[in-house]
Parts: structure tokens; C-alpha cells; sequence
């Protein structure tokens, strides 16, 4: 019995806040982006008030205990369309549902909604690339994936798995 306290204070010392961990991705059960539904989405919906709708999902999020998480991009993109299907599959659309809320920004051609960036602490003015993912603690209202908003911009090189753990990891 003695020899387990020292193997008890071990692992007290190198074990890992739980609220360090993130929560596990689910299996998303298509392995390849030919495998969603066709045509895929456009969701973005371009006479949207953007600002309005922004701040209706942050004080959801800020309710319901979950991240806001902002999606801006444009129906002409394919990595935003494939994003949108991806997250649409069953299991990544209710994994996404239970830890985020999303909403999904227009910018047209880098043309508008640009506002919406720096109201979070992300960088003023065009991003990156799209789509351009905002992950928000709505209780403080900053930015999470600070220098990893365009992360996906190049989600076709990715798989669909690999889109679940990178909204994955921003889950505590």
C-alpha cells in the first residue's frame, strides 16, 4: 500500500486539467468528400444582416453554455460548401450542435461583413482565405483560434475527418 502513494503523487503531477482536454471529435462515417449529399450547400444566405444575426447566435451560445462559432465565407467557395456538407453529415452536424452555435456570414468576394472580424479581436480587413473560422468564448466574447481563422480555407485537401478534429480541438 505505501508504494502507491508515491505512484498517486506522480500522476497528480503530470496529470491534465480535465478542462485542458479537449473533447474527442466524433467518427465522422464518410471518409472521403465525394461521399456527401449533392449538390452541395450553399449556406450562406446573402441579404442576411449580418451583425443582427452575429449577435443572435452569441447570446445563444452564451445560453446555452456553448462556443459561438462563426463561419464567414461565400457560396462561390467550394471549401466553404464542402465545410457547410461535412458538418451537415448526422454525427458532425449533432456533435456540432451540442458544443456549438453556428452561424454562417456571407462576405461576398471579400465585399462585405469584414466588420464582423474585429468585433472579436481577429485582425481588421480581408482574412486569409475562406472559409475564415471565428471560434468565440461567448462569455468574454474573444477570439479562441486566434492565428487559425483560415485554417481551412484549403478544406478539399483535408478529409472529413480531419474538418471534425480541427472544430474538435477548440472544445473544452
Amino acid at each position: 500500500m505505501q508504494f502507491l502513494r508515491p505512484l498517486a503523487l506522480a500522476l497528480a503531477l503530470f496529470a491534465i486539467p480535465v478542462s485542458a482536454v479537449a473533447v474527442p471529435a466524433p467518427r465522422v462515417p464518410i471518409t472521403s468528400f465525394d461521399q456527401l449529399r449533392q449538390p452541395l450547400p450553399l449556406p450562406y444566405d446573402e441579404h442576411a444582416d449580418a451583425d443582427a444575426a452575429v449577435s443572435a447566435a452569441l447570446a445563444r451560445a452564451k445560453a446555452h453554455h456553448k462556443l459561438l462559432l462563426v463561419d464567414l465565407g461565400g457560396n462561390w467557395c467550394l471549401d466553404c460548401r464542402l465545410l457547410a456538407a461535412t458538418i451537415e453529415t448526422p454525427v458532425l452536424g449533432a456533435w456540432v450542435a451540442k458544443h456549438y452555435e453556428l452561424v454562417s456570414v456571407d462576405v461576398g468576394r471579400f465585399t462585405k461583413n469584414l466588420q464582423i472580424l474585429p468585433r472579436f479581436g481577429a485582425p481588421a480587413g480581408r482574412p486569409e482565405g475562406v472559409p475564415a473560422l471565428l471560434v468565440v468564448d461567448p462569455r468574454s466574447g474573444k477570439l479562441i483560434n486566434a492565428g487559425h481563422i483560415a485554417a481551412l480555407a484549403d478544406a478539399r485537401s483535408m478529409s472529413p475527418q480531419g474538418l471534425a478534429d480541427w472544430l474538435a480541438q477548440w472544445v473544452r
